[in-house]
C-alpha cells in the first residue's frame, strides 16, 4: 500500500488522493471511471464518527451498527473490496442501478459512475441503516440517490428492470426478484456464500439463469430477513466448530469430537500448495461431503488442530471421521506441498479422497479465475447432481476449466 505522509494524515483530501493511488497500486482500481468516482466522493462524510484515517483505509471496515451480542450487522465496507466489485460491475454512464444493502458511500460511487442521466436506488431492511445512509448522502451532495426501506430479498420492483444490481451483504441464495429485476443484458454482482466461503461473483443473465464472468474472495456481514443463511453450526468441543449449508452432510458432534481425539493420520499429496483461496474454493465445491472446520488459536497452539483451521478450512466429514487440508515446506513442489490431516475410523478413506482432489487441482486448475459458476433457478432436479449445491430458489453449480 502507498505510504501516507504524516503531515497530511488529518487532511481528508490528501487521504483520499493517497487512497486512490494505493487502490491503483493494488489493482483494486483498474479503470478511469472507478478511479474518478473514488477521487470525487468524500468518503469520510459517510463515517462521521470514525477517524478519517480509518474511513480511507484500503482494507479496514467501519462499524455502522451492532446487534445485541456486539456483532457487526452493518459496516462501511473496505475501500479495496468496494473498488473490486465496482470494477466487476462495469457500470456505464446512464445506467439504472440497484444496490441491495445500504451504507451510503457505495451508492455515492454508483451515482458518480452513472452520471446525471443514470439512476441509483439503494435498499436496506434496517430503518436505522437506511436513515443514516439518507442523511449521509444528502450531506455529501448525493440527493439524487433514491433510498428505500424494504427487505432486499424482494428487490425494488418499482424501478425494474435494472442494468446492474449490486449486493453488499453476503447472500446465501439468489431470489428470482434479482434475476427478473435485471435487463436482458443485465449483470448481478453478489457476494455469494457456499458452504461457509464467500466470493464476489459477477453474474450475467443467461436465459432464465445466470453465468459468472468473474469472481474474487470477499467478506461481508450476512443478509438479514428472508434471505438469511440456512446453515448448521456445531461445536465439537471448546474452540472447535464445524459449519455447513449442505443438507446432505452428516454433522454428528459427539462422534466427530471423539474422532478429533483419536491419533491423526497425515497423508501428503505430492501436489504443490499455492493460491489458497482458489484451492479452498475448488475443495469446497468438489468435496462430496463438505463442511468448514474452525479452530481457536488455543486449540492450534495445543497441536490438536492445524493452523489452516484458524480462519476456516474445507473439511470432508462422515458420521464418525473428518479430514482437512494442511501444508508443509517442500522445495520439490515449488515451496510448499499440500497434505491432509484425518481423524477417526474412516481416516484413511477420507484422506485418500481429499488428497486426490488436491492433486487434481494442482495438475489441472492451479491458476486464478478457473471456475465458472451457474445459477439455475427453479425446482432442483432429482436426484441432485453431485456437483450442485441446493438453495431455496434454485441450485449453484461450478465447473473448472
Amino acid at each position: 500500500m502507498t505510504a501516507i505522509d504524516d503531515s497530511t494524515v488529518r487532511d481528508p483530501d490528501a487521504l483520499r488522493a493517497d487512497m486512490v493511488r494505493a487502490l491503483r497500486d493494488e489493482d483494486g482500481v483498474k479503470t478511469e471511471p472507478v478511479a474518478a468516482a473514488f477521487a470525487a466522493v468524500p468518503r469520510h462524510m459517510f463515517a462521521p464518527d470514525a477517524p478519517p484515517e480509518l474511513a480511507y483505509s484500503l482494507h479496514r471496515t467501519v462499524p455502522v451498527k451492532k446487534d445485541e451480542h456486539g456483532m457487526d450487522i452493518s459496516v462501511m465496507s473496505a475501500a479495496h473490496l468496494q473498488a473490486v466489485m465496482l470494477e466487476q460491475a462495469e457500470i456505464e454512464s446512464g445506467m439504472k442501478v440497484l444496490e441491495i444493502g445500504s451504507g451510503g458511500v457505495n451508492a455515492a460511487y454508483l451515482q458518480e459512475l452513472v452520471g446525471s442521466k443514470g439512476e441509483v436506488t439503494t435498499v436496506d431492511i434496517d430503518r436505522d441503516v437506511i436513515d443514516r445512509a439518507r442523511q449521509c448522502l444528502d450531506d455529501a451532495g448525493y440527493a439524487r440517490v433514491k433510498t428505500v426501506l424494504d427487505d432486499g430479498e424482494h428487490g425494488v420492483p418499482d424501478g425494474a428492470p435494472y442494468d446492474r444490481i449490486i449486493v453488499t451483504a453476503a447472500a446465501w441464495d439468489i431470489p428470482s426478484s434479482w434475476i427478473n429485476g435485471l435487463t436482458e443484458n443485465g449483470r448481478l454482482v453478489v457476494p455469494l456464500t457456499v458452504c461457509g466461503t464467500t466470493r464476489s461473483i459477477a453474474f450475467d443473465r443467461d436465459g432464465d439463469g445466470l453465468i459468472s464472468r468473474s469472481y474474487g474472495l470477499a467478506h461481508f456481514v450476512p443478509m438479514q430477513g428472508e434471505g438469511a443463511a440456512d446453515e448448521r453450526k456445531v461445536m465439537l468441543r471448546e474452540g472447535i466448530a464445524l459449519q455447513t449449508d449442505d443438507v446432505r452432510v452428516p454433522l454428528e458432534p459427539q462422534a466427530l469430537n471423539a474422532a478429533i481425539g483419536m491419533p491423526r493420520l497425515e497423508h501428503w499429496s505430492g501436489a504443490a500448495y499455492d493460491l489458497p483461496d482458489e484451492l479452498d474454493l475448488f475443495l469446497t465445491l468438489k468435496l462430496p461431503s463438505p463442511a468448514r472446520l474452525h479452530a481457536s488459536q488455543e486449540i492450534v497452539a495445543s497441536g490438536l488442530v492445524e493452523a489452516s483451521a484458524l480462519k476456516g478450512v474445507p473439511a470432508l466429514v462422515s458420521q464418525d471421521s473428518i479430514a482437512y487440508r494442511t501444508r508443509r515446506e517442500n522445495a520439490d513442489t515449488g515451496g510448499f506441498e499440500s497434505g491432509v490431516i484425518a481423524h477417526g475410523p474412516q481416516a484413511e478413506a477420507l484422506a485418500d479422497q481429499y488428497a486426490d482432489l488436491l492433486r487434481r487441482w494442482a495438475q489441472n486448475h492451479r491458476r486464478r479465475g478457473a471456475a465458472t459458476f451457474r445459477y439455475l433457478p427453479g425446482p432442483a432436479p432429482t436426484p441432485l447432481p453431485g456437483d450442485a449445491v441446493l438453495r431455496r430458489h434454485g441450485i449453484v453449480t461450478a465447473t473448472w476449466a
